[in-house]
């Protein structure tokens, strides 16, 4: 079984304000796209329905992380395209989310994937509880029996092929995928949705979003440590940045103290050791070994295990080389290499006023510490 997600975000959303579209406005630090598209990170396979206008700002956020594929002009449209652009890539289920449901949880999502074992069509729903009435002009004129009804969520989970076949059998507008997967003949299957899944529409749904995320956030703090002492040779390899030298630094690997650092913080949040125990160094095979290998390890275990990167600070102690011409090289290294944005990573230096061996100048130590928050 291999499984693809679709997230629709192609709307405007101008109901909910804040003069841009919904999907793009932030929530807890990123955008709620952003959001959407971290709750999916773990599937093989993830395609993100924009705006044709939103296209380079889909491309500058997400990279090569998602394929993106443009809206057309109504959901159907949207959907539709992003099932053709998975036509072929040997997707047996596909999920269809809404972007604008930033909240949507890995148990959610797993409970919708596992009900396509038994049927070809599966969608979260909660039960109606309130009251409900017909009304017109501000007055209430009826009344209308819960029984038997939900509200509906998303992701709409579905066997490919089936999903595919009646999005091209019934091209015509539907409220969701369980619509059309209807007029196409198919059962669908409820399964349990969650009454934090929200999907934000109004602007007063952004504050309920942010109370929920405030409530589940994990937060984690991690610091590193690391000493390379000086030896022979030209330059130092320092977060990423060949820096000239009289002097270079002994180490195992290349001896990059201020990514040793900062790789040790980000583990150290997770409960995950040190470098040493994922690369030890009684391994040959690490003998000479490029930092950056490192530290995108941690990087990308703190994303296998739900986190985020919210920010690194390293600072680098020593009285030569000068650290300042290059921090905000070294810095935009850091960031590309942990695939976050440059203006979360901070790098900077200090002496130990002559006093130590980093004072005698016989090396160089680092301290760094990594933040790490729960998507």
């Amino acid at each position: 079984m291999t499984v693809a997600a679709i997230i629709v975000a192609a709307g405007r959303g101008t109901r909910a304000g804040g003069g841009e579209p919904k999907q793009w406005r932030s929530l807890a630090g990123q955008s709620v796209l952003a959001h959407s598209v971290a709750a999916f990170a773990h599937l093989p396979r993830v395609v993100v329905v924009l705006h044709p206008d939103d296209m380079a700002r889909g491309v500058a956020e997400f990279g090569g992380r998602v394929t993106l594929v443009a809206g057309g002009a109504n959901r159907s449209d949207s959907v539709r395209n992003a099932l053709e652009a998975l036509d072929g890539a040997a997707m047996t289920r596909v999920l269809i989310h809404d972007g604008a449901r930033p909240l949507v949880d890995r148990a959610l999502i797993d409970r919708v994937i596992a009900a396509l074992n038994d049927v070809p069509a599966a969608a979260p729903a909660v039960p109606v509880t309130d009251a409900l009435w017909r009304g017109a002009a501000d007055r209430v004129t009826g009344t209308q029996d819960r029984e038997g009804l939900f509200r509906a969520q998303t992701p709409q989970g579905f066997r490919f092929d089936a999903i595919l076949a009646a999005h091209r059998a019934h091209p015509e507008g539907a409220a969701d995928d369980v619509e059309i997967a209807r007029r196409a003949g198919l059962p669908v299957a409820i399964v349990a949705g969650s009454e934090d899944n929200l999907k934000i529409t109004y602007a007063a749904d952004f504050a309920r979003a942010e109370q929920i995320l405030g409530a589940k956030m994990d937060v984690r703090l991690g610091n590193g440590y690391d000493v390379h002492a000086f030896c022979e040779g030209d330059h130092v390899i320092l977060c990423g940045v060949k820096v000239p030298h009289d002097k270079a630094l002994l180490g195992h690997s290349d001896a990059d103290v201020g990514m040793h650092a900062l790789t040790d913080a980000i583990y150290g949040a997770m409960a995950e050791g040190d470098i040493g125990r994922h690369f030890p160094p009684s391994d040959p095979q690490w003998k000479g070994a490029a930092s950056e290998i490192f530290l995108a390890h941690a990087a990308n275990l703190a994303r296998e295990k739900g986190f985020r990167i919210a920010n690194a600070d390293v600072t680098l102690i020593c009285e030569r080389p000068k650290i300042g011409p290059h921090a905000q090289a070294m810095a935009e290294e850091l960031a590309r290499i942990m695939g976050i944005d440059p203006t979360r990573v901070s790098v900077k230096a200090t002496t130990s006023e002559r006093l130590g061996f980093t004072g005698r100048e016989e090396g160089i130590a680092s301290i760094a510490t990594a933040t790490l928050v729960s998507e």
